[in-house]
């Protein structure tokens, strides 16, 4: 996949093309149009961990890509030196700034982030957010930086039910080039949380084992890469 221009890589198999919809038609929708769009009201999108809110912002960012748009992943979470690297970013066709939760109640990052989102509106760029909590529950102190926050067109995630989610993997695992038999998902859905970040990990880890070893994803093997008890 491109660099973008915030030098953050992004997953390849993170795309809207595998995202598995479910219950979160409109969200999608939504996303696709500030990836082709301008000038569109900012979204912020909240959930619990594991509902796959980080391949959204990247599958957002790939698809801008795509168009030839100048767009950038940034996931907060990280350790970020400080909120000075956010400046400049307001040049940008679609910012995604991904797990805002981890930086707010700290004032330099607020003040930061309240001013990238006034430069954002005034350029006429997409901005597009995501957090562990609706706005009302992100304990912001800066009273303005609330106010934009509420102001969001504001999605929640909704979790796939046992049936997407495993369409959701095997679509991922063709992604990635390798094939994901029933019995094999079967037995992670069975061994592993149902989180669906933690089973695209596992998915991941176990793709890089299939290319080394050359051998299928057999539970046998799955089972051996990931040092999990046997049925």
């Amino acid at each position: 996949m491109e660099q973008l221009p915030l030098g953050v890589r992004l997953r390849p198999a993170s795309t809207m093309a595998v995202f598995q919809v479910g219950g979160n038609g409109a969200l999608v929708a939504a996303l696709e149009a500030r990836a082709t769009g301008r000038d569109l009201p900012p979204l912020l999108l909240w959930s619990l961990p594991g509902l796959g809110r980080s391949h959204l912002l990247q599958g957002c960012c790939a698809r801008a890509a795509t168009e030839g748009r100048r767009a950038g992943y940034l996931p907060l979470a990280e350790s970020w030196p400080d909120a000075a690297m956010l400046a400049g970013l307001e040049q940008l066709d679609l910012l995604c700034l991904d797990d805002v939760d981890r930086v707010l109640g700290r004032d330099a990052w607020e003040a930061a982030l309240f001013r990238l989102y006034n430069d954002i509106a005034e350029r006429g760029g997409n901005l597009v957010m995501s957090a562990n909590a609706a706005p009302a529950g992100l304990g912001v102190r800066l009273a303005d930086l609330a106010s934009r926050l509420t102001a969001c067109v504001v999605f929640q995630v909704r979790a796939l039910d046992e049936a997407d989610q495993g369409r959701a993997l095997q679509a991922r695992a063709r992604s990635l080039g390798v094939e994901l038999p029933d019995d094999t998902l079967q037995y992670l859905q069975r061994r592993l949380p149902r989180a669906l970040a933690v089973l695209c990990d596992a998915l991941d880890q176990l793709d890089a084992a299939s290319l080394s070893h050359q051998r299928r994803l057999t539970v046998p093997f799955v089972r051996t890469v990931l040092g999990l008890a046997g049925d």
